[in-house]
């Protein structure tokens, strides 16, 4: 293929009349205006642009509709893929607009005072999906050891600590956001989905993020010291976590694996939430890594579906992601963190000493959520990719969440005391 010929072209209009010349960029020569169609894509919003050709045009011609230049693709018959026969295709398009930043319409946004719009963006408040999987290893573990609680614990426990954890999700995953957008400043800009975060577009400076972020691990804190006292203990080291997660995905192939860590924590934190100390009970303790590494594997899966949707990006940009590390077998990948993510929900299961309904309701019901997303997801479809990894986030969580809570209350109500009973006398 011939080398690419940089032109200049000058729209000029006259009357009814736009013409357009154009010339070599070296030269900078006119030639005559011509009324027919051009090769090149462009769109005009200045009186003078430069653009690229494949090769030198042997028919320039253009014509204009209401001002906007009506672009002409011609694949050409030298191209590598074309034999010497083969004939010159045209396809003729209007060409879209450059994209650009355009403030919330609808939703929940478009009613902010605009000065709080960058904020609101800033912790992904019209994209709550994250903040839901940040909260449901909270409530995995809350229902989980709810049981392991002596006495049991009540619903209002359960009900109030759950409340709480969401508060909390909301809040740190918001902070997370902030953290994460101040670290990828300079890759968010490469990255088609994140070139208009607020940073990344100049919205915000880094120093009013900050201070933002600040305020919001303040209020972080707050939700915190409503646990009791051992759950401090428990709480401030996953902010290491949080806060070192954006720097994985410059030095390893499998940032997601950091992110699982972190997501994942809330899994650890139902326990001493409801007075089950994980220490001193090595039962809870099995329990808790049990549901703790299955949480893990459930945050590598959707965040490696996720992590499709950036691909090309990602490339362009020096990201690294287990997506770009197995982009030609993902699909095994996902099944074997999904086989992983079950058995690893049984095992805590078992040693919790959990009944029928959580084995059929949990397992079961992640095992076939997940059946269903692996093999329907389409990997090279960006919209397929985000239908379900937002959709899959209640399929899986709210099923694990509803054999979680079945069984709770099938133990608390003694429902298996009395099958254990009926069983002895028969």
């Amino acid at each position: 293929m011939s080398a690419p010929m940089r032109l200049h072209y000058n729209l000029s209009a006259t009357g009814n009349k736009t013409s357009l010349h154009f010339g070599k960029h070296s030269a900078i020569r006119s030639f005559t205006p011509v009324p027919s169609s051009f090769i090149a894509k462009a769109s005009v919003t200045d009186n003078t642009r430069h653009f690229q050709v494949p090769q030198r045009p042997s028919r320039p011609h253009a014509i204009t509709d209401n001002g906007n230049l009506l672009a002409r693709e011609y694949r050409s018959t030298t191209s590598i893929q074309s034999s010497a026969s083969a004939s010159l295709s045209v396809t003729e398009k209007k060409e879209s607009p450059i994209a650009q930043y355009v403030p919330p319409q609808t939703g929940l946004l478009a009613y902010f005072p605009r000065s709080w719009v960058p904020y609101a963006e800033l912790v992904r408040l019209d994209k709550p999906t994250g903040t839901y999987y940040l909260f449901f290893p909270c409530l995995f573990s809350t229902l989980l050891a709810a049981p392991m609680a002596t006495p049991i614990a009540a619903p209002v426990a359960v009900i109030t600590t759950t409340a709480l954890f969401f508060s909390g999700a909301l809040i740190m995953r918001g902070a997370g956001c902030a953290i994460n957008d101040l670290w990828d400043r300079n890759l968010d800009p490469k990255v088609e989905r994140t070139k208009f975060r607020p940073i990344a577009r100049g919205a915000l400076t880094p120093e009013k993020a900050i201070i933002f972020t600040g305020t919001q691990l303040l209020a972080g804190l707050g939700i915190l010291l409503q646990f009791p006292t051992q759950c401090l203990w428990y709480g401030i080291p996953s902010l290491l976590l949080v806060s070192t997660y954006p720097l994985a995905k410059r030095v390893t192939n499998y940032p997601q694996f950091v992110l699982g860590l972190t997501f994942s924590w809330g899994a650890i934190m139902g326990f001493p939430a409801l007075g089950v100390d994980l220490l001193s009970n090595p039962t809870a303790l099995q329990t808790a890594a049990a549901l703790y590494a299955s949480c893990i594997s459930w945050t590598v899966l959707y965040d490696m579906i996720y992590a499709h949707m950036d691909i090309k990006d990602d490339v362009a940009a020096g990201i690294k992601s287990i997506a770009l590390r197995h982009e030609h077998n993902t699909k095994a990948v996902l099944s074997g963190l999904a086989v992983a993510q079950v058995s690893l929900l049984a095992a805590a299961g078992l040693t919790a000493g959990a009944g029928p309904i959580y084995f059929l309701g949990t397992c079961g019901s992640a095992a076939v959520t997940l059946g269903v997303m692996i093999s329907r997801v389409q990997l090279k479809d960006v919209k397929s990719c985000w239908w379900w990894f937002k959709n899959g986030c209640w399929f899986t969580g709210g099923g694990i969440t509803l054999g979680l809570l079945g069984d709770y209350v099938a133990r608390f109500l003694g429902l298996y005391d009395e099958e254990t009973k009926s069983s002895e006398l028969a």
